[in-house]
């Protein structure tokens, strides 16, 4: 009986985080996101805050990190004036994520090859001022690292970004 038990408790939880993981992908898939620089990191990353947009006030870590990726591919982001300045997104083809669709959608898949890019830094607790209640939504904040050399190099070499090297 004992087993029974334990066995429904698992199954209920694997489809209760099943759906929760959906609905955090739906409302990141619009790729509504704000980042902003954290502070300084180790050489070759960036130290970003990625404000992410759910319904659900638990919005997953995973979330968070492709987001950041995303943002520091595609949007850069503003620094703060102190310990940051303003970094230019990665990608300079504003038309580069439609062009390179198929790419994309892999490199962001849930365990895509972005993971290999991004850590988060705190240990997945998120501040009380970070998790705000916007209109019928939250507004979360997670502090994460993004290994931009890494991503760079990764990125030229797959032919999606032009090289620092290339020239005009």
């Amino acid at each position: 009986m004992q087993k029974v038990i334990i066995v429904f408790t698992l199954i209920i939880s694997n489809i209760f985080f099943g759906q929760a993981r959906k609905k955090a992908e739906r409302d990141t898939e619009q790729w509504r996101y704000e980042v902003e620089c954290a502070g300084t990191g180790a050489e070759g990353t960036y130290l970003v805050k990625v404000w992410s947009y759910s319904k659900r006030g638990n919005v997953s870590i995973e979330q968070a990190k492709k987001n950041a990726v995303h943002g520091v591919v595609f949007k850069g982001f503003v620094g703060n004036g102190r310990d940051c300045i303003t970094q230019k997104a990665l990608a300079t083809n504003p038309n580069i994520e439609v062009e390179q669709e198929a790419y994309f959608d892999n490199f962001f898949e849930d365990g895509g090859k972005y993971m290999k890019y991004v850590n988060v830094s705190s240990d997945g607790n998120i501040d009380a001022k970070d998790r705000m209640k916007v209109g019928r939504e939250y507004k979360i904040g997670i502090v994460v690292s993004v290994m931009k050399d890494a991503l760079r190099k990764d990125l030229e070499s797959a032919g999606v970004i032009r090289g620092l090297s290339s020239g005009f």
